[in-house]
């Protein structure tokens, strides 16, 4: 499947997502404000706090992954750039140059996490 379409699917995908989190949520906070509960209410709120947890524990896993992939493989793109640029390569000088510039702007913007 080309990324387009992997793209167009992803993004219909979080849209769905996001669609059914916006229904749930409001019955949730209505439960949570209600002073007293039927049995089936109290069932009702346990189970979806439960479940709105383990959901934004799989949101957090994803970030965190996201996030070690696309820094672990920027990183490993500059070390192969710088190694080749050291070598002499000219376009790979271009490419570290430019990767240099992008990493700058984005600590400057704070776009960038710190891991320590």
């Amino acid at each position: 499947m080309k990324f387009k379409d992997k793209r167009d699917q992803m993004n219909s995908e979080l849209e769905r997502f996001i669609s059914t989190l916006n229904e749930m949520l409001p019955r949730y906070a209505d439960l949570v404000k209600r002073d007293n509960l039927s049995a089936e209410e109290l069932t009702e709120l346990g189970e979806m706090e439960y479940f709105l947890i383990e959901v934004n524990a799989k949101i957090a896993e994803l970030k965190k992954l996201m996030d070690h992939d696309l820094f672990g493989l920027s990183i490993d793109l500059y070390y192969q750039l710088k190694a080749k640029a050291t070598s002499g390569d000219r376009n790979a000088k271009l490419k570290l140059d430019k990767m240099r510039d992008s990493f700058n702007e984005s600590l400057k913007s704070e776009k960038v996490m710190f891991w320590n």
